[in-house]
């Protein structure tokens, strides 16, 4: 699949940024967030070119409540210059019927979504990059691809997900709930520090691979049935596991065995991270609508003669009691701001250091899938399909499957792992295409 960009604008905000806003101050968590975008790709059947001129001007409406999107990053100062410059939004044709993309084969290398992003994943942070920057992919015999990216020195995947909401309620007509707040500096402001390294750069990585294995709603029960058999005949007096912790422990317990395979049948001590978004879990409730980084990590580690013998049903019970119990850590956070320091930020520089170490296998979950994306209409009907592409990370990101019942887990390891991962028997027999 190729594509090839036919036009480049900068969008500005309908309405200019007032002077008392120029200055936009991040926060001590966003500073440190690798120098990256988040990103989004969102799919439509149909595309009608009379609606092009609604999408950009309701972006240029959207941008006067999310302004710092519209302005440029001044690394040096660790502040968002509002100056109105604009977003960048690229019209592209793609060679190809856009069903010659959907559903890729199980087992499929999907670096190549990336030619639907408007720029690489790593350019982000100096002058000349958009802090927002849109990609409008039109596919021969119609059907659209919307590639978004944000920058990660003012959001996180949630906040782009409130963005996206807000715009797509805009190019539809409606009044906009998201009111969005960019005050996360009052509460923990910059510290002056430089962003944590974990590998990501301008140049691609291209020893990261990306492959995406579908659970659908048979196999989410399926798992539920393996961690806790009574769930359907009401004989438990638990709760179901959730499809996030049985997907997660699935293939924490691939990756464990992938690892030891790999390394000749040696085992390593072991860590799982799990990350938390933090909205409305303060007290008191940081608001829904507030826009940065609010990610905490929950986790939890294995010794190497642990590994060796791991049940299924156990690394499903340690997962909800990491996460329930970092849930309820949310609550201090705010009250104590020298564990809130700890929870937001020193959490990372930890993960770091765990990334760097070769004595352990380390294992990354962040969950996406209760953003509601498959809403999200821009005047071409809703989505049927959000994907990612390769974010140049070494981790696993659970999304939502169009039908609201499954899990699509988008798997990003070394091409060393991925090689032994996908040869996993417990994780081929469950995954559709």
């Amino acid at each position: 699949m190729k594509t090839s960009v036919r036009s480049r604008k900068l969008i500005k905000p309908s309405t200019p940024t007032p002077p008392n806003l120029r200055s936009y101050k991040i926060s001590a968590m966003d500073e440190i967030n690798p120098t990256m975008h988040v990103i989004r790709i969102l799919y439509y059947q149909s595309f009608d070119e009379k609606m092009t001129k609604n999408f950009e001007e309701s972006l240029a409406r959207v941008l006067t409540l999310f302004y710092p999107l519209a302005g440029r990053y001044v690394k040096d100062k660790h502040f968002v210059d509002c100056n109105d410059e604009g977003a960048v939004c690229l019209e592209a044709r793609v060679d190809c019927e856009l069903h010659q993309i959907l559903n890729p084969p199980v087992n499929s290398e999907l670096s190549w979504l990336n030619n639907l992003l408007p720029v690489g994943v790593g350019e982000a942070d100096d002058p000349t990059d958009p802090m927002l920057a849109v990609q409008l992919n039109k596919f021969q015999g119609g059907g659209l691809a919307i590639g978004v990216c944000a920058s990660h020195r003012i959001f996180d995947s949630y906040s782009m997900s409130m963005f996206l909401a807000a715009w797509s309620n805009h190019a539809t007509g409606g009044d906009s709930v998201v009111k969005p707040d960019f005050n996360s500096a009052s509460i923990f402001p910059a510290e002056d520090a430089a962003p944590l390294y974990f590998g990501v750069s301008r140049v691609p990585d291209h020893s990261i691979v990306i492959k995406r294995f579908v659970f659908d709603k048979d196999a989410i029960s399926r798992l539920r049935d393996r961690a806790n058999p009574g769930w359907k005949l009401n004989t438990s007096t638990e709760r179901p596991p959730s499809r996030v912790a049985v997907v997660s422990a699935l293939i924490t317990q691939a990756l464990l065995r992938a690892d030891t395979a790999k390394l000749g049948g040696r085992t390593r001590d072991a860590y799982v991270g799990q990350a938390i978004n933090i909205r409305e879990r303060t007290v008191p409730p940081i608001s829904k609508y507030t826009s940065g980084t609010w990610v905490s990590m929950s986790g939890f580690e294995y010794t190497a003669n642990e590994c060796c013998r791991l049940e299924y049903r156990e690394i499903v019970s340690k997962m909800r009691e990491t996460l329930i119990q970092g849930v309820k850590d949310c609550e201090k956070i705010l009250s104590d701001k020298t564990f809130g320091r700890w929870a937001l930020i020193d959490v990372d520089y930890d993960a770091a250091k765990k990334a760097a170490c070769s004595d352990s296998k380390v294992v990354w979950f962040t969950d996406w899938s209760k953003f509601g994306e498959y809403e999200f209409d821009f005047g071409w009907g809703k989505p049927i399909w959000v994907s990612l592409s390769n974010v140049l990370l070494d981790m696993v990101i659970l999304m939502n499957t169009k039908e609201n019942d499954g899990i699509e887990a988008w798997v990003y390891l070394r091409e060393s792992d991925m090689a032994y991962f996908e040869q996993d028997e417990d994780v081929m027999k469950l995954i559709t295409n």
